[in-house]
């Protein structure tokens, strides 16, 4: 289904770690290295309100950008990424869509904030040797889902 010699169960342990690695150079501001996770002419859209940042260095921009507002609110997020479905493309990729929470924890509070809850959609590629790769990721926030 994926490559010669390559099961769906390899394919999906692939982009398990593939998005756990992701969250990780994300949590810890590695954004560079997070940028690395996509194809060099990669599309992230996080914010609805935002146009999508395409490349990666403009992934890093924005990014960076992104995360000033919290320069002098100390914070730590993790990205909270389940239910992974995956379908795949008539070219060779895989359409992957999944549940994400994002909790936040500030020092002192016990209490993480939980939120925003979204549904991402991802495209992904695979390249030799079962490397995984985002073409594209659009993150859709339920608080602005229509119901």
């Amino acid at each position: 289904m994926t490559s010669a010699g390559s099961t769906f169960a390899d394919l999906y342990a692939a982009v398990g770690q593939h998005y756990a690695r992701q969250v990780q150079f994300l949590d810890s501001g590695k954004f560079e290295e997070y940028a690395a996770t996509f194809t060099e002419d990669g599309e992230f859209q996080h914010t609805p309100s935002v146009p999508p940042a395409r490349t990666r260095a403009g992934i890093v921009a924005e990014l960076h950008s992104f995360n000033e507002r919290f320069a002098d609110d100390p914070v730590q997020r993790r990205h909270w990424f389940n239910m992974i479905d995956l379908s795949p493309r008539e070219d060779g990729a895989f359409d992957a869509v999944f549940y994400a929470l994002v909790l936040t924890v500030r020092p002192g509070v016990k209490e993480p904030q939980v939120g925003p809850s979204c549904l991402v959609r991802d495209v992904l590629v695979i390249g030799d040797g079962g490397t995984v790769h985002n073409r594209s990721r659009r993150v859709e926030h339920d608080q602005h889902l229509p119901s």
